[in-house]
């Protein structure tokens, strides 16, 4: 069974999560019904909407859910509504469905209509046109998780953390995810602008960013070669479906021109399969556990290496920095934990739980938080990051000019160590 570690990768499932969806449509068409009744007295009005009924209740099942409130206001808005012609039905469900997941306040969990679960569906395929930036609804903003490597919105400048404000000078702060999403994408080679609030700036900064054609490689590597000796560089971009398969090739490569050490670079990626992170772990590990996951009930189900790894004493480094999230903190902690890797760069997003993604009719998807994951030292990755051995910071200046002193550091780390 795969797990989809934050935003990149989807598992088909058809059941379970049917049963809300079905019946809050089910509460439409009972609203549609009260049409043809008589009016209710405004007392009974009252009660719907405000009543005390099911008032603190903690959800456990079906049972538990009373459509009232929901039926009462489709009641309301159907004899009341001055422009009757805008109570377009699905557009209402699928706001319904939205705001019915929204109440949980989990930036993770999220119900995704048609157009956005198609967006989404495209960007785990590796292409997309846009800016390039993965982005979140946090305490009712929405923040950059990270711009993507080599993408339009890395090279504008776009950073961790951002708050979007407006887009082309349109205010979003309360829209959706998917509102603002829709609002940022578009064809290559159009522009659009971004109204920011970075931490630690008391000003907003405006960012024009040209659309472009986003394609994700899984894995990049090469040999990095000076008098002093050689160095393997594996840049993951991505825990997709081929990723491990990709990095052991490129292991497999670098073992056998003999270089002195190897360099992972998770820098900006957001995760992705937590399985083939566990692979991944498994090409350097002889033995040990890479991760477990705890869900709501049971006990914490371990993950382990394979038993099969390619090499178990060559130096490694891995670059991590604050848009490495998930998997990414994954690979980086169990190697890190059984001493295998030397960590460089910025701490980590710290991302510590697991979504799974339900497909449903229509074209919808709900991307629910179904675990998290304990490191084999026991860390809970969702209250904190993953810290590394050697800190180095790499400016927005110096990305632009394309320097970086964190791959500095590591190629200076291995090859004088």
């Amino acid at each position: 069974m795969q797990y989809n570690v934050h935003m990149n990768n989807a598992m088909n499932k058809f059941t379970l999560v049917l049963l809300p969806i079905i019946t809050l449509a089910l509460g439409w068409q009972l609203g549609m019904r009260f049409e043809e009744n008589r009016l209710l007295q405004m007392s009974e009005q009252l009660e719907l909407l405000y009543g005390e009924s099911g008032s603190g209740q903690v959800l456990t099942n079906e049972d538990d859910l009373n459509f009232d409130l929901l039926e009462g206001v489709t009641r309301l808005l159907l004899t009341h509504y001055i422009a009757p012609e805008k109570l377009e039905s699905q557009s209402m469900i699928l706001g319904a469905a939205q705001g019915f997941v929204a109440a949980l306040n989990d930036p993770y969990t999220t119900f995704m209509p048609p157009e956005e679960n198609h967006l989404f569906q495209q960007s785990l395929q590796g292409k997309m046109e846009g800016i390039g930036a993965e982005l979140t609804l946090r305490d009712g903003s929405i923040v950059v998780v990270r711009p993507l490597k080599g993408s339009p919105a890395l090279d504008a400048g776009l950073q961790t953390d951002d708050v979007i404000m407006a887009v082309d000078d349109t205010d979003i702060r309360g829209q959706t995810l998917s509102e603002v999403v829709m609002r940022i994408r578009g064809p290559a080679k159009t522009t659009v602008k971004l109204s920011i609030l970075r931490p630690g700036e008391a000003e907003s900064i405006s960012i024009t960013i040209t659309r472009g054609q986003i394609t994700i490689p899984s894995t990049e590597y090469e040999i990095k070669e000076d008098e002093r000796g050689m160095v393997g560089y594996i840049a993951i971009n991505q825990f997709g479906e081929n990723t491990a398969e990709e990095t052991e090739s490129a292991v497999r490569d670098m073992l056998e021109k003999k270089v002195d050490g190897i360099i992972l670079d998770v820098r900006y990626n957001g995760g992705g399969y937590l399985d083939r992170a566990v692979e991944m772990a498994s090409l350097f590990l002889p033995q040990g556990k890479v991760v477990s996951v705890a869900r709501k009930e049971g006990e914490p189900e371990h993950h382990y290496v394979n038993g099969r790894p390619l090499d178990t004493t060559i130096p490694i480094v891995i670059l991590i920095n604050e848009g490495s999230a998930s998997a990414s903190e994954i690979l980086a902690d169990a190697l890190h934990d059984h001493e295998r890797a030397t960590l460089i760069g910025k701490t980590t997003y710290g991302k510590g739980t697991i979504q799974e993604i339900f497909e449903l009719p229509g074209g919808s998807s709900l991307r629910v938080t179904t675990a998290k994951w304990l490191t084999p030292n026991g860390k809970d990755l969702s209250k904190e990051g993953v810290d590394p051995d050697i800190e180095v910071d790499r400016t927005l200046e110096q990305a632009q000019n394309d320097e970086d002193p964190q791959l500095d550091e590591a190629i200076e780390y291995l090859l004088m160590n």
